[in-house]
């Protein structure tokens, strides 16, 4: 799809699709860069608040990905308004408004269209220093990589449709507070420990945006399952079948070295298409203790260091320890 897109040859362009990357950023001033993104989806969860804010802490991620702080976001919406009340619209908005409250975040408008099918999402822009941003294209082999938020909201919801557990099981609620955790406290602990390689884990997965990393950067890396933080249940709903339809894609697509000991739900887990997942850190060794005790004082989800950056040569390599 991206190669579709027209080559760009502009010098205030610091950041466009053709390294993968979470956002587009445009060099405004020496001093000044604008970044921009836009996500959306369909419902996850059958609460419209929840999914409404959800929606919203996903495309503020893209924002916090590239280290930027996001000034303001606009709403996109398709609504199928023959067949649910426009009340309940209200209800996601609300969920939204909450969101965008809490990162400081003005929500100025937006556009709907009728549509057969319910979405929602949002356009946001952010600033950044441009000597400051983090980018997916600047790992090095050495680098560790930390996760801030665990693996298996993808087949989590999967199995909230399937009805095979209710919306506020056990199981559930960790994912969904997680869903709704800004990252904003990880991108400012990865900013004040010197890190400036990263990227968010939503649709494409742990190994899909790795990918992403290790293509923009020109290196390679290995990864340890057993390292990885995934939520409660996500491996047993994966043998019990719960796994969505991007999950699986992205594992068709995936060009990894698996170890034989690793089995398909295993491996499912490290690609789930995630929503809202944690940002990926590529660190130096020097700042990593900076890094975790910063994602600590955040208290993020998560804060696991998973793997490691290699030499290009090493390829995507994943182990069990």
């Amino acid at each position: 799809m991206l190669r579709h897109l027209p080559r760009i040859e502009d010098v205030n362009v610091l950041v466009d699709a053709a390294t993968r990357d979470d956002a587009a950023v445009y060099r405004l001033a020496p001093d000044r860069a604008l970044v921009a993104t836009v996500d959306f989806f369909t419902p996850i969860v059958d609460d419209a608040a929840s999914w409404g804010a959800i929606a919203a802490a996903n495309a503020l991620s893209d924002v916090y990905a590239m280290g930027a702080r996001p000034l303001f976001a606009l709403n996109l919406v398709g609504w199928p308004r023959e067949k649910l009340s426009l009340d309940l619209l209200g209800e996601v908005l609300r969920g939204a408004a909450e969101v965008t409250r809490r990162a400081g975040c003005l929500l100025l408008g937006g556009h709907s269209i009728d549509d057969p099918e319910p979405k929602f999402g949002l356009v946001v822009l952010g600033e950044v220093h441009p000597d400051r941003m983090l980018t997916n294209a600047t790992a090095q082999p050495g680098d560790r990589l930390v996760l801030t938020k665990p693996l298996g909201t993808g087949i989590l919801t999967t199995a909230l449709k399937r009805d095979l557990l209710d919306e506020w099981a056990t199981a559930l609620e960790p994912a969904l507070r997680s869903m709704t955790t800004l990252n904003e406290g990880a991108a400012r602990a990865a900013l004040a420990a010197g890190v400036r390689c990263a990227t968010d884990v939503t649709g494409f997965g742990l190994i899909g945006h790795l990918r992403n990393i290790l293509a923009a950067s020109n290196v390679g890396a290995r990864i340890a399952f057993a390292k990885v933080p995934l939520f409660d249940g996500a491996l047993e709903f994966a043998k019990r079948g719960a796994v969505p339809g991007g999950t699986r894609r992205n594992y068709e697509a995936a060009d990894v070295a698996w170890p034989a000991e690793l089995d398909e739900a295993e491996r499912l887990l490290l690609v789930d298409a995630q929503t809202s997942g944690g940002l990926l850190l590529a660190v130096a060794p020097t700042c990593l203790p900076a890094l975790l005790a910063g994602l600590e004082q955040e208290a993020t989800p998560a804060a696991a260091v998973i793997g490691e950056i290699l030499p290009p040569a090493g390829g995507l390599r994943v182990v069990r320890q």
